[in-house]
């Protein structure tokens, strides 16, 4: 199983050159290119125009079109289309920047060469940077009686200790799902790699830094276990986003089986580059086990991936009806997405150990990649959350709430849910040479919804007027110590 980037981009908008003259039409022609695209490769647009995505599609055409219809430059008809996408409230469907025509073939430079000796310089030549907040989303360190065990920069995750009516909480930050915006286990990762005299290069560093993430996870749980925690609080406020490890992280907060969400990919071209990876991999894990009950479940994983690639584009389902009406979401409606397994591979879960072969265990659920960390956390569990958590951090959310594994505190989070399972060209509009990329894939929660809709918290902890983040941070560890003390937890 590849890891899927799902991590939220901010892109700095950079307009087109403007024309030498305005060209309405021409600006309407994009328009309809870029419906169009929707249509054909947009996984969450049935979604959308079911009203459950808190849209009206056939208002906001109308809209789009009228300000087209009265733009007199390149700016307004500009703005017109990126008021569009914004409409969505989706922010893996964005604007990604313009590009300038190539006057010459791109030259690309030498990648750089790795100094076992040069820790430091390695990980930054390989993109390890803090490109988040460290602290946590609300100023809990401030609090009095907060006691920080370590501070997310000498070490890879921030954390302390804190007690509320008897209730000693385990606070620790996860401010994104993606090892690469934590450089402290990269560094650790190197020196595993160099301690147990393996070669580093940049696949190898890559590597044993996702591992080391939870690795370094797993020891800031017992660590704050053994200085007395009897709650774990996981913050995942002002978390963008992330990959895979949004589904595997639940996992170490339970000892017992976790179902990652299931996997709807869009009906398009895109959908054949992931099933042929998987199909790739299965093929990889085939050839190397020797376990009967591990072929038998990759050649069904296999046989599934296969015919899904076989289905693309058969399903003979126009969605332009959504600029004209709205219609009940139902994935047995017309929708234009097939069915991909689940958000870790073809199985939603397997045990530790499951087929005494870790490689085909992780090919089938990818999850099983951290199976030696699993259960590392056991007692109560909650995750802080609020409106800016988004992709990846919303496959935490939903994963810890769907499994029962934990509760969420806050505010709902932000609504982006899946992303990209493979990579996709941006759509590029002829005219205006504007450029947008479309998420290729949907989660589904255990109700059957999207997680596109955001997570809801089961603790309700709005940010109210007059209040400041010290006295909100107070009120949700409060709320958090009731909670724990309460007859709901023991029934969660």
């Amino acid at each position: 199983m590849r890891i899927a980037p799902l991590i939220i981009l901010s892109w700095l908008t950079i307009a087109a050159p403007a024309a030498a003259s305005f060209d309405r039409t021409a600006w309407q022609q994009d328009y309809g290119q870029l419906k169009g695209e929707l249509v054909s490769r947009y996984a969450n647009l049935a979604w959308k125009a079911s009203g459950a995505g808190g849209i009206d599609l056939p208002a906001l055409d109308r809209r789009t079109s009228a300000a087209l219809a009265s733009a007199s430059n390149d700016t307004e008809a500009g703005d017109a289309i990126r008021a569009f996408i914004a409409a969505f409230h989706d922010g893996h469907l964005s604007e990604v920047p313009y590009l300038a025509s190539a006057t010459a073939p791109p030259v690309e430079p030498a990648k750089a060469a790795l100094d076992p000796a040069q820790p430091v310089a390695g990980c930054a030549a390989l993109g390890f940077a803090s490109t988040g907040p460290v602290a946590f989303s609300l100023p809990l360190e401030s609090l009095p009686g907060f006691k920080l065990i370590s501070d997310g920069l000498s070490g890879t995750f921030r954390s302390g200790l804190v007690t509320r009516s008897g209730v000693t909480m385990g606070v620790l930050r996860i401010q994104n799902f993606r090892a690469r915006v934590f450089p402290a286990a990269c560094l650790h990762a190197w020196a595993d790699l160099r301690r147990t005299g393996r070669t580093i290069t940049a696949a190898g560093v890559r590597d044993a830094t996702r591992l080391r993430w939870f690795k370094d996870l797993t020891a800031a749980i017992e660590t704050l276990r053994q200085a007395g925690a009897t709650a774990l609080v996981i913050d995942i406020g002002n978390n963008s986003g992330g990959d895979d490890s949004g589904d595997w992280t639940p996992r170490l907060l339970t000892d017992r089986s976790v179902r990652s969400a299931r996997l709807m990919m869009a009906d398009a071209p895109v959908a054949a580059r992931y099933f042929g990876d998987e199909v790739a991999d299965i093929d990889q894990a085939l050839v190397a086990t020797s376990s009967r009950t591990a072929k038998a479940a990759l050649a069904e994983a296999r046989s599934f991936f296969s015919r899904q690639s076989t289905a693309i584009g058969q399903q003979r389902c126009d969605l332009s009806w959504v600029w004209q009406e709205r219609r009940a979401w139902s994935l047995a409606n017309c929708n234009r997405l097939l069915d991909a397994g689940y958000a870790g591979g073809f199985w939603a879960g397997l045990p530790p150990g499951a087929y005494g072969d870790g490689t085909a265990a992780t090919v089938l659920s990818s999850a099983s990649t951290v199976q030696q960390f699993y259960g590392a956390w056991t007692g109560p569990t909650y995750a802080i959350a609020d409106k800016r958590s988004y992709s990846s951090a919303e496959m935490f959310a939903a994963v810890v709430q769907d499994n029962r594994i934990g509760k969420l505190v806050g505010e709902r989070t932000g609504g982006d849910g899946c992303g990209f399972m493979t990579e996709d060209e941006p759509i590029v509009l002829r005219h205006s040479r504007l450029r947008f990329r479309l998420p290729n894939c949907m989660r589904l929660r255990a109700d059957g919804t999207n997680e596109e809709a955001g997570i809801s918290p089961d603790l309700l902890v709005l940010p109210t007027e007059g209040e400041s983040d010290r006295a909100r941070g107070e009120r949700v560890l409060n709320v958090i110590a009731v909670d724990v003390h309460g007859a709901s937890w023991k029934a969660h």
